[in-house]
């Protein structure tokens, strides 16, 4: 079969190549997916970089996280029907073929698009999670940096229908409007605007009770001050690929905190009813169309180059896919 694979970690567009490697047989508790259409994610780009929670095994490595596709064989132990079209995640899914954890398949309605399908585990499950994580509740501010991504648009959605009010940074101008019109209640260009004083003017001087931050480094430093006393910051993502520089007299005084956020660890640990109100909402949500998730472009395996080099693009406007069957 087709798979994209890497030899040692490097900048995925020089280091991604399209091999012919042995089609995969599922083990007890497995299924063996056909793929269909699998997402471009930061944690992809940075798992090639070997620079994420989960490292590639050499010599030769795979490469993606998630996908949408067909259940092509089973392994022992495992009765769901050949056919069934489900959403999953696994190492490899840039590939003609995955392998995927029976228990973790997600089948999902004919009234889903494979391209939400594709996209249904990492950014939506994530982005609920963290709203539900923050403990922010209707009518208080929840605060996001990197508004205009896939994740962030998602976070505006679900918070729009839970009632609680936004207030999202963006870099470009021209990105503003749209995410007033998706649902937020206030966009901050930062290349123009002072972060904490318009965060001041909004909240009239309280601060927000929690950020949600996808660059780290000084930008998140810059908007620790924003943070209401007590308030908190979750950390999901290191697009600037460097440490957040912290005041320790911000967080001393105003006793405010940040926390790592990885939707694996969170899986484990959360509560029951939170996990199931997390799947079912997602699901839900996007079968119904309620909850859209743009795509900007789909690519095919022998494109991977370029599209390793949009998805890392700034100013994207929806989700970079490779379409494999």
């Amino acid at each position: 079969m087709k798979s994209i694979t890497f030899e040692a970690p490097g900048k995925p567009a020089d280091i991604l190549v399209l091999t012919d490697i042995a089609t995969p047989e599922p083990k007890a508790g497995e299924v063996r997916m056909r793929v269909l259409l699998s997402p471009i994610n930061p944690s992809d780009i940075m798992f090639v970089q070997n620079m994420y929670g989960i490292r590639p095994v050499f010599p030769t490595a795979q490469a993606g996280f998630e996908a949408v596709g067909i259940v092509d064989a089973c392994g022992e132990g495992v009765q769901i029907p050949i056919g069934t079209r489900a959403s999953f995640t696994g190492i490899g899914t840039w590939a003609e073929y995955a392998i995927a954890s029976a228990k973790g398949l997600i089948p999902v309605p004919d009234t889903m698009t494979d391209e939400a399908a594709a996209q249904l585990f990492v950014n939506p499950f994530t982005a609920y999670a963290m709203v539900l994580e923050s403990g922010v509740e209707a009518g208080d501010y929840l605060m996001l940096s990197a508004a205009g991504s896939a994740f962030g648009k998602m976070v505006i959605q679900v918070c729009k229908m839970k009632g609680i009010k936004t207030i999202g940074t963006v870099r470009r101008p021209d990105m503003v409007e749209s995410l007033l019109a998706l649902g937020a209640d206030h966009i901050i260009d930062t290349s123009t605007e002072s972060l904490p004083r318009r965060v001041k003017e909004i909240t009239q001087g309280a601060g927000v009770k929690c950020i949600l931050d996808a660059v780290a480094g000084p930008a998140a430093a810059e908007m620790l001050p924003c943070l209401a006393q007590k308030g908190r910051m979750l950390v999901y993502g290191a697009l600037s690929l460097s440490d957040i520089p912290v005041n320790a007299g911000i967080m001393i005084f105003k006793e405010i905190s940040i926390q790592g956020f990885w939707l694996t660890g969170w899986m484990k640990d959360a509560r029951p009813e939170h996990k199931k109100e997390v799947f079912s909402q997602v699901v839900s949500l996007l079968a119904e169309g309620k909850v859209h998730l743009p795509v900007e472009a789909t690519y095919t395996l022998d494109e991977i180059a370029q599209a390793v080099v949009h998805a890392d693009a700034e100013g994207r406007t929806g989700k970079i896919l490779l379409r494999i069957g």
